[in-house]
């Protein structure tokens, strides 16, 4: 006769024995042919189904969600910004081949690339202030950096974070082209994602501001759906700025918008647009009373 401890016993073998099928065809580099008798959370082709989706949203949702919660992150600061941006050290070390090897288009590609390194620097110097504040506060008043956990600006957030000792979030995703997490976010607070949308949402379940430095269609996608959750009250207020006045008024006219009646005039006061990492801070410091 079967008691509980053994039926549990048991199921807990199935579980171990389901997963070391998997791992073996994966060590010896085989594919997985399907088998309909595989345990359904076991079985890699039944989870990839596209009737099976709702499940992969769900555990998209619950595996950082529990991650987070256990490790006590209750609140952020999302940083966005271009995976492009290169820090100094780098930039000047391109230039310097690019110089080398004469050719005028890889030397004006080089070149911008050394100016738009200063946005590296001030997402590091940025990450290094909420960190410093974050690390005086009891953990459930702490305020984190999270970012995409990329190269970049992301890169200098968890940077700056990572400096000075301080946890910080990634929440990569999945390209066509690789992208693995940059070596400064904090490793148990690393996770990666195959849904935009599920990321996005992650990013705004904690975030208490959310900082953008200049970027490309990533960024403008992560900032317009801030901008229209706030908007539409859909989320609570939070801060929201731009870092880099220069770049932003030249890609966004949204006085335009008003003049056109797509928008009302308060809602250009949805956002703060700075120069300095310190400013960027300051409007965080201000809006909390901090």
């Amino acid at each position: 006769m079967k008691t509980t401890e053994n039926i549990k016993l048991s199921s807990h073998t199935s579980v171990i024995d389901a997963w070391a099928e998997l791992q073996a065809h994966a060590e010896r580099g085989e594919p997985l042919q399907a088998s309909a008798c595989r345990l359904a959370f076991a079985d890699p082709e039944f989870l990839l189904r596209r009737e099976t989706r709702g499940i992969r949203f769900q555990l998209e949702l619950l595996k950082p969600e529990l991650g987070l919660e256990h490790a006590g992150i209750a609140h952020t600061v999302v940083v966005y910004g271009s995976a492009r941006v290169l820090a100094p050290e780098q930039a000047a070390s391109h230039l310097a081949a690019a110089r080398a090897g004469g050719q005028p288009q890889a030397i004006a590609a080089a070149e911008r690339g050394v100016r738009n390194a200063r946005y590296y620097e001030a997402a590091r110097r940025f990450g290094a202030l909420v960190a410093a504040h974050g690390l005086t506060q009891p953990p459930q008043e702490r305020l984190t950096i999270c970012t995409g956990g990329g190269p970049g600006v992301m890169e200098a957030a968890n940077r700056g974070a990572h400096e000075l000792g301080a946890p910080s979030v990634g929440l990569n995703i999945a390209l066509p082209h690789e992208q693995t997490a940059n070596p400064y976010v904090t490793p148990h607070l690393c996770f990666k994602f195959h849904y935009f949308a599920l990321r996005k949402m992650h990013f705004m379940i904690r975030a208490k501001a959310l900082v953008a430095f200049p970027g490309g269609f990533g960024t403008l996608d992560e900032l317009f759906e801030v901008l229209t959750l706030v908007q539409t009250r859909k989320v609570k207020p939070v801060p929201i700025v731009l870092y880099g006045r220069d770049y932003w008024q030249r890609l966004l006219n949204l006085e335009m918008l008003v003049e056109e009646g797509a928008i009302a005039p308060e809602d250009l006061r949805l956002f703060t647009v700075v120069d300095e990492p310190e400013q960027a801070w300051g409007v965080i410091r201000e809006f909390y009373g901090i």
